[in-house]
């Protein structure tokens, strides 16, 4: 049996930083929250639709997001757009290592996750 794909995504931000976290991902990036299911809703956090895909942002104390390399890459098609608009809202943006036929750019979230963004050439 094959793996079909990929459902969904979660990365975690602290109990309590809901709106600072819609704020960022919804207004500024851009990123439409879905409905989470009425079982779950307790739970704290919220989900995004990215494409055809689902992040799951849930809440998470005792982590330290700055200390890991694990992230989320978007795929966008105006990377030079992306990093003006981050900068316009003071997000350090870091330049990744190049990768063959990519552009891309790295930054952290206001809760410290890390993210690309990723362009084809």
């Amino acid at each position: 049996m094959m793996i079909l794909g990929l459902h969904h995504a979660q990365i975690t931000i602290p109990s309590g930083a809901e709106e600072e976290g819609r704020t960022f991902y919804c207004s500024l990036l851009g990123m439409p929250e879905i409905e989470k299911p009425e079982s779950l809703k307790g739970r704290g956090g919220y989900w995004i639709q990215v494409g055809t895909q689902e992040i799951h942002i849930g809440t998470e104390e005792g982590f330290d997001r700055l200390t890991t390399k694990s992230h989320l890459a978007y795929l966008v098609e105006d990377l030079a757009y992306w990093r003006s608009q981050l900068e316009q809202h003071n997000i350090q943006i870091i330049d990744g290592i190049p990768i063959p036929g990519f552009q891309r750019f790295e930054f952290r979230d206001p809760f410290g996750n890390r993210v690309e963004m990723i362009q084809e050439e």
